[in-house]
């Protein structure tokens, strides 16, 4: 990657690094986390949104023209395809995690949430400019 890449997306690539870590990592189970029904897709969501919402956010602020095309592929596509290979690096390279189908579901639902967020927040600027 070259140093342009992460001067423009310094927190998008460090919450990439987090969520990798996070996803292969042995992680104890929280005792009040387990009462809440399906909590554990609840923090994927959260987090691929978050991932989403920091690209968005980061591509905006360090570009001038609005490339929706390339925004989508880095903002849409390739937290999707992330959350995909992890789930698949859980399943195979780790025995300690287990990679799901309902992760990777929880992953793409937080991505598109964000997505819309953030069609809907770059339109709102761009009527107001």
């Amino acid at each position: 990657m070259s140093y342009k890449l992460f001067r423009r997306y310094p927190l998008a690539l460090m919450a990439a690094a987090a969520i990798a870590v996070l996803s292969l990592i042995p992680i104890p189970e929280v005792k009040p986390m387990a009462e809440v029904p399906l909590a554990d897709k609840w923090v994927h969501m959260l987090m691929y949104g978050t991932l989403c919402c920091l690209i968005w956010w980061e591509y905006l602020r360090s570009h001038q023209k609005m490339n929706w095309w390339k925004l989508f592929a880095f903002a849409l596509l390739a937290p999707i395809a992330m959350g995909g290979m992890l789930e698949l690096a859980q399943r195979h390279l780790t025995t300690c995690r287990s990679g799901e189908w309902l992760d990777f579901v929880a992953n793409s639902i937080g991505v598109l949430l964000a997505a819309i967020l953030g069609v809907a927040a770059t339109l709102l600027m761009k009527k107001r400019q």
